[in-house]
């Protein structure tokens, strides 16, 4: 018999074993709880060009923030919430559901010139966002996408309409590299907060008064946001 023959039958008078069954493995199996970040650990951690910087203990909801301002962009693992406040800008929030990384962008035009290389415009925005996730983890045929903003804010910007221009190319951009957008509040004429937790995926969007001056100078000067802590996964958009 060579090493190629098969192996001698089983006696019959011998029962088979049976392999126990394996059930559907869960989906966080392995997988060890995300990191509760200090507020002195995300002040202190060194930050790339254009990345959020702004960390704060959010009282009313207990829970340690980061305000994405125009122009820049935050990516996570950890416990945090990111938050941002817009009018017609467009945040892109972005999560891989395998690895649970999740980042926000934030940005005001669609594209600059050849030589703008600045999250203040879309094009920009969208690759540095993509490539930090994928430096922690996540890989682009996973992602998915909820996107917010680009409301007609203010009345001078109704001939060039910056909202409708911004939210066509966030569209058109997540089409082309075959990112699902699976929850959206966009165009219309309210200002927004938006708040999002990049390890579960979750985000929350609150609508506010129309052309309030009060927010659309904070979003020029240094960007706002509020979050709410609830437990949720996945694809939908909360109104708070």
């Amino acid at each position: 018999m060579n090493g190629f023959d098969a192996a001698p039958a089983i006696a019959s008078g011998m029962e088979r074993r049976r392999a126990p069954r394996i059930g559907a493995i869960p989906e966080n199996a392995g997988r060890l709880p995300a990191h509760t970040p200090t507020l002195q650990e995300l002040k202190e951690a060194p930050r790339r060009t254009g990345e959020a910087s702004f960390f704060f203990f959010d009282q009313r909801f207990q829970f340690n923030a980061v305000k994405v301002l125009p122009g820049e962009y935050f990516v996570s693992n950890e416990n945090v919430v990111i938050q941002t406040v817009l009018g017609s800008c467009i945040a892109a929030c972005l999560w891989d559901s395998r690895t649970h990384v999740g980042g926000m962008n934030h940005f005001m035009l669609p594209e600059g010139g050849a030589a703008d290389q600045s999250g203040r415009y879309g094009s920009y925005a969208m690759e540095v966002l993509i490539n930090e996730m994928m430096k922690l983890g996540a890989r682009r045929e996973t992602l998915q996408a909820k996107i917010f903003g680009g409301g007609q804010v203010m009345a001078n910007f109704s001939a060039i309409n910056v909202g409708e221009r911004n939210t066509e190319f966030v569209q058109n951009y997540l089409a082309t590299e075959r990112i699902p957008v699976i929850a959206e509040d966009v165009l219309d004429i309210y200002p927004r907060k938006v708040a999002f937790f990049p390890v579960t995926g979750k985000a929350m969007v609150k609508r506010l008064a129309h052309a309030h001056p009060d927010l659309l100078a904070e979003e020029k000067a240094h960007g706002s946001a509020a979050a709410v802590v609830q437990t949720h996964h996945g694809g939908s958009v909360d109104l708070f």
